[in-house]
């Protein structure tokens, strides 16, 4: 039996070249509105996905669909909960990104804290006498506080304290501090929030975690400390993460995501000079765009062939 695997947006082409070399058909979207996916899904037996929506009217469409590949972590745009219903497997590809991530997320902390953003316009400007106006301050020895100590979390912490100096703590609801070397574990996110020189998130979307750093949360923080966020827009509010820049309430942030993607431009929040932004491209390196179609498409492959998958994401009974 040839299989059919539908590749909403474009991937490495690595990945594609492993299917087509296992025999598979490779079907691409020309869109990927609900509408466009319902008809295109129809037939396909896999789903290479990457960002787009796969609501349970399109798995519900794909009527010969087995599994779902997530090309990288999050799942948050699957419903799990339809596939599981369905007996479609959902995969994902959680070691393929997790060190791209993180050096992008210890880039952040540098150029926010650093101020290379503002000192690059300025001196662009003209203005060489910024530099008596230019506030940083060292890293070493500073605070790193983490808030999800789960794969990114950990690289993010080994690279701050080795490469850094700086001290890690974290708060994870779900991880076993044991199994946690470098990182000094506390036992709420609030001990985090003030005692973080630089406050790090590495946490999924979920019902828990969506609206997570709000005005109550920002106020906790140092007035001198930083926020970073490259896991997920929807943990921080937006609205008040603007107004705790613009108040000083805390030094700067930096962001890779966003409540909603593409975001405005026009938004106050992208009038901060305190804020450094990055179009989610965290994860957008050639070597972990290379692994994420790589796994994404061995999770097929494994599926497809009756073998348990490696990065199971639901559980089929």
């Amino acid at each position: 039996m040839k299989y059919r695997v539908l590749i909403p947006e474009p991937i490495a082409e690595a990945g594609q070249r492993y299917l087509e070399d296992k025999g598979y058909e490779i079907k691409q979207s020309p869109g990927i509105t609900r509408e466009i996916l319902k008809r295109e899904v129809q037939g396909c037996h896999a789903i290479l996905a990457r960002t787009a929506a796969l609501p349970a009217e399109v798995l519900e469409a794909g009527k010969d669909l087995k599994v779902i590949a997530r090309h990288g972590v999050g799942v948050d745009n699957i419903d799990i909960d339809a596939a599981t219903r369905l007996g479609i497997q959902v995969t994902n590809a959680p070691e393929s990104n997790a060190n791209s991530v993180a050096e992008h997320t210890i880039g952040l902390i540098i150029a926010i804290v650093r101020n290379f953003l503002r000192s690059d316009r300025e001196l662009r400007d003209g203005n060489f006498a910024f530099r008596n106006q230019y506030e940083a301050f060292d890293l070493e020895g500073k605070v790193l506080g983490i808030i999800g100590v789960g794969r990114i979390g950990r690289l993010v912490a080994r690279k701050a304290v080795a490469g850094l100096g700086m001290k890690a703590i974290g708060f994870d609801r779900y991880a076993n501090p044991a199994q946690i070397s470098g990182v000094e574990m506390l036992d709420s996110i609030e001990g985090v929030l003030r005692a973080a020189d630089v406050l790090t998130l590495h946490l999924p979307a979920t019902g828990e975690t969506l609206g997570l750093i709000g005005k109550k949360e920002l106020e906790m923080m140092k007035p001198t400390a930083y926020l970073i966020n490259a896991a997920r827009g929807g943990i921080v509010n937006e609205n008040d993460l603007a107004d705790a820049l613009a108040q000083g309430t805390i030094a700067g942030a930096a962001l890779d995501v966003f409540e909603k993607e593409p975001p405005d431009a026009a938004d106050r929040l992208f009038r901060a000079e305190n804020l450094i932004v990055s179009p989610h491209s965290a994860a957008l390196t050639r070597e972990s765009k290379e692994r994420m179609a790589l796994h994404a498409a061995q999770g097929i492959y494994e599926v497809l062939s009756g073998k348990p998958p490696t990065w199971p994401v639901n559980r089929l009974t």
